[in-house]
């Protein structure tokens, strides 16, 4: 049978800009794509039964599987990798790239870099290299399957009592002492990937639990908050990465001797107060281009153009000339005192309402004065709406740098939370 299934997906966040050029595939064509679990479906079905077969067939089978782990589906497929058909069956070539490949082979590609072109380049080239491999043995011995490894029945027992929910988990030994503390949205999918694990961590997680318990808490924020702080307190022996601080690059701001807020990506060091803080460099500066559209701001300001004179952006018009100084400073940094307020929560009073344990309850973080104070649960919006009655049911957490990182994090990435400013009575969403 002969099938074919083609379609955008829409990743629900924004397309880098290197994606852009390299696919010629922007945010604006993926708005009213599908989004992957809609297709989920018609990809099992498609599949069932098949040889997954792709270039660089490990990088497209560890994408789909992660896609299917997070809706809570294994997703096993046998799989053939044309990269490695052709190093065997057409050796000594200077690249194996696919797109330089079937060109040194004569064949036609059109559609570049899309689905649908590539996976035909990929289909003729298969065609090709088994019509090389006379005897067929290549062909059979580059099938792959994941193995399924034999789980001791303990491993197997303590998978079973975990449930698919999302909260903070920990592992612990004979004595009862705690392991190891992590956080999922699914602990059962993550308690059975440390015990499949092969790297040296899991081994020895493996061979040393005896328990897992677990905290229910609805919400991947209030997860992410009490796994930081039960690790900074318990100090588990496989945690040791974790102790450390969760960003490396922090946003600043100064006014220079034009009067203009400018803006720059700096290593966190802790010594300042940052505006918000990232994981990593990559991960600020995507923030900072998109910010920079969002909020019409100057990319020389925000150092992302390195010019002494204008910017690219006001060569093509999108940026008003504070990079030259023909914008009022005033008005520039207007906008950005307003991008400052919304990925900052200094000096305000707020209440992050999510998710909670229950189909009828929420969760709340509580900040006062720009400080986080605690989180907990509630069923009745009076309970949230009332400042008192709040602080009775909020748990207090420490304030520090990683929690207000998680926080701020948090917020970037999830647009939709439910905000409650406690100093008007408006609700933000």
């Amino acid at each position: 049978m002969v099938d074919q299934f083609i379609s955008l997906v829409n990743p629900e966040r924004e397309i880098q800009p290197f994606v852009v050029n390299l696919t010629g595939i922007n945010s604006n064509m993926l708005r009213n794509a599908p989004k992957f679990y809609e297709i989920a479906k018609r990809v099992v079905e498609i599949t069932e039964g098949s040889i997954l077969v792709a270039h660089n067939a490990k990088f497209d089978y560890r994408i789909l599987r992660t896609e299917f782990s997070r809706l809570g589906f294994e997703f096993e497929r046998e799989t053939l990798c044309t990269v490695q058909l052709s190093k065997d069956l057409i050796p000594d070539l200077p690249s194996y790239s696919l797109g330089k490949l079937v060109r040194s082979l004569g064949i036609p590609v059109t559609d570049r870099h899309r689905a649908s072109g590539d996976a035909l380049a990929t289909v003729k080239l298969f065609k090709l290299l088994i019509d090389k491999d006379t005897n067929k043995n290549i062909i059979q011995n580059s099938i792959r399957k994941e193995p399924k490894l034999q789980l001791e029945p303990k491993l197997v027992d303590l998978i079973a009592k975990t449930p698919s929910i999302t909260g903070v988990y920990y592992i612990h030994n004979a004595e009862g002492t705690i392991l190891y503390i992590g956080k999922s949205k699914n602990i059962k999918k993550r308690i059975n990937q440390h015990f499949t694990g092969t790297d040296t961590k899991s081994k020895k997680i493996q061979l040393q639990v005896a328990d897992v318990t677990y905290e229910a808490t609805g919400s991947e924020l209030v997860a992410l908050l009490k796994e930081s702080e039960e690790i900074k307190r318990v100090k588990p022996k496989f945690n040791r990465s974790l102790r450390r601080s969760l960003f490396t690059s922090a946003l600043h701001s100064f006014v220079d001797d034009k009067g203009y807020i400018n803006l720059s990506i700096e290593k966190a060091d802790g010594r300042r107060k940052a505006i918000t803080t990232f994981s990593n460099r990559q991960s600020a500066k995507a923030f900072m281009f998109k910010v920079v559209e969002d909020f019409n701001l100057c990319q020389k300001l925000t150092g992302l153009y390195k010019t002494k004179s204008s910017c690219f952006n006001y060569d093509i018009k999108s940026c008003n000339g504070a990079c030259i100084g023909e914008e009022d400073p005033e008005l520039y940094n207007h906008r950005v005192n307003e991008l400052i307020k919304k990925y900052s929560y200094n000096n305000q009073n707020m209440v992050i309402i999510d998710r909670g344990r229950d189909i009828d309850e929420r969760s709340a973080i509580l900040i006062e004065n720009g400080i986080f104070q605690g989180l907990g649960f509630f069923n009745l919006n009076y309970q949230v709406n009332n400042l008192a009655i709040l602080k009775t049911i909020i748990t207090p957490m420490q304030n520090n740098k990683d929690s207000q990182h998680i926080i701020q994090s948090y917020l970037r990435r999830n647009k939709k939370l439910k905000i409650v400013n406690l100093d008007t009575p408006e609700e933000n969403n």
